[in-house]
């Protein structure tokens, strides 16, 4: 294929995605607690909702078109608790809720999940679901409003963060997957804000540049890893968040200090360093001490023993090279990408296909080597997704197919994939070759009846496409 002219715009916007996309109860200490009902003269109209059981759709009571799934603890929400809002990148509210329901009990914690906040939104649209999403929250559940907190992954990383940056009754920001660059411009913030990145994940590196920006600020803040790609953490990982939540309380006088609690979590950690220590991993025992520095800074004074840890390893020569090694990583990491960048203007389909092949049999390696891998193979991914979309906006067909074909061939279990296939056989007049796309990105979980069934080309005159089938088959 000829190279495209408006090529450097496509890869100038894949840059800036890719660089923005049980514990006691026992207590003691400080009696200074507020659990304020949020909602003034609506304190006493809120509701009675099932307990310990997801509720995938409640409807808004002043916009029937909005919902929000739900999820109250098992001990139920008779007196004000906190709360973490979810936001999915695909307007699913229900699958947070059900990847972490286990942990509201054991926080007592409610979760709400918004199921219109998504991917494509903008700014506004984003503020105006935030804005009645909390309203309608306030006034149908007991809420402390001093612990109100949001998580998001992906889209809805940056979602949170956004809605955090503009609105001060939010008191912390889980950003799992996606971070915005514009929190270290904002300098020092009432909210706190917890990273979760994959190893695998394109934009691991990002939340490390946020997180080490964040440094040079008075703002509590943390990064946790997980061995994984770009996607929800798993729920181990998720705990170390919320029990980031918990302390945050505690050193702001929110909620009593729980001295079981924080030495559990001590032990805990130390052990972890220990471990990596022993399996000649420095860097990650270096990153632990980080975090639990982090993690307990004005809530114990344990917190020296990890500040002193973490010196002594970074002077230990085993780390300085470990750690040259992994700056030699990164440094192939992106010179990898720089070549990348180069073939998309070539359109050499031969040359994709063999590096598609070699980057999936290198993501299965060992980390650190398997998962520079891995945020290669996702790389790839965005940037075929990201020309495949804006070609297809500019019905440029030809060129479209091109990069759809080797969005499928990079990211086989993506739906998007298909959806942008189905769209392109739709237009080619080929209505059982869409309609299978279809069927196929249905069964990766593509579920969006609304873009649907508003697809202009699948309502095409000519074209017989079953989409009432296809709407069925969605979970």
């Amino acid at each position: 294929m000829k190279p495209i002219q408006f090529i450097s715009l496509i890869l100038l916007f894949v840059c800036m995605i890719s660089c923005a996309n049980n514990h006691n109860n026992t207590t003691e200490g400080s009696d200074d607690i507020d659990t304020t009902i949020l909602g003034g003269s609506n304190a006493h109209s809120t509701e009675t909702f099932e307990t310990g059981k997801i509720i995938t759709h409640v409807i808004y009571k002043t916009d029937p078109a909005q919902s929000y799934a739900l999820y109250i603890p098992a001990k139920g929400n008779k007196e004000t608790l906190p709360v973490v809002y979810f936001f999915d990148p695909h307007g699913d509210g229900s699958l947070p809720l059900d990847k972490y329901k286990a942990l509201a009990d054991v926080y007592n914690f409610i979760l709400v999940g918004s199921n219109n906040s998504k991917n494509g939104n903008d700014w506004s649209t984003a503020e105006n679901i935030w804005n009645t999403l909390f309203d309608d929250t306030q006034k149908r559940l007991k809420i402390n409003a001093k612990r109100i907190y949001l998580c998001g992954f992906s889209g809805g990383a940056k979602v949170a963060t956004y809605l955090a940056l503009h609105h001060n009754e939010i008191k912390g920001v889980i950003a799992n997957g996606a971070g915005l660059p514009e929190i270290i411009q904002a300098g020092n913030f009432n909210f706190s804000f917890t990273a979760i990145a994959g190893e695998g994940d394109l934009n691991m590196t990002d939340l490390v540049a946020i997180a080490n920006g964040l440094e040079h600020t008075q703002t509590r803040h943390r990064i946790i890893f997980f061995n994984g790609i770009h996607e929800w953490a798993p729920d181990s990982t998720m705990n170390i968040a919320f029990e980031g939540l918990q302390l945050d309380a505690m050193q702001k006088k929110i909620t009593p200090i729980d001295k079981e609690f924080i030495d559990n979590y001590i032990n805990i950690s130390k052990k972890t360093v220990d471990a990596y220590l022993k399996a000649n991993n420095y860097l990650k025992a270096e990153t632990e001490c980080t975090l639990a520095t982090n993690m307990l800074d004005g809530s114990s004074n344990d917190v020296n023993w990890f500040r002193e840890k973490k010196v002594a390893i970074q002077n230990n020569p085993t780390y300085q090279k470990q750690s040259q090694e992994k700056q030699k990583l990164l440094a192939t990491e992106q010179n990898l990408k720089d070549k990348y960048q180069q073939q998309f203007q070539q359109g050499d389909m031969n040359y994709w296909i063999k590096t598609i092949k070699e980057l999936e049999a290198q993501a299965k390696a060992t980390a650190p080597e398997g998962a520079m891998y891995q945020r290669l193979e996702a790389y790839l991914s965005l940037a075929f997704y990201s020309i495949s979309n804006q070609l297809i906006k500019g019905n440029q067909n030809n060129d479209a197919q091109y990069f759809v074909d080797l969005y499928k061939l990079a990211d086989p279990t993506n739906s998007e994939a298909w959806y942008f296939s189905a769209i392109l056989d739709a237009r080619n007049n080929n209505a059982k070759a869409a309609e299978a796309d279809l069927l196929k990105a249905v069964s990766l979980g593509f579920a969006d009846k609304n873009r649907l069934m508003q697809q202009p080309e699948f309502q095409q005159s000519g074209l017989t496409i079953n989409l009432s089938e296809i709407e069925n088959k969605m979970k």
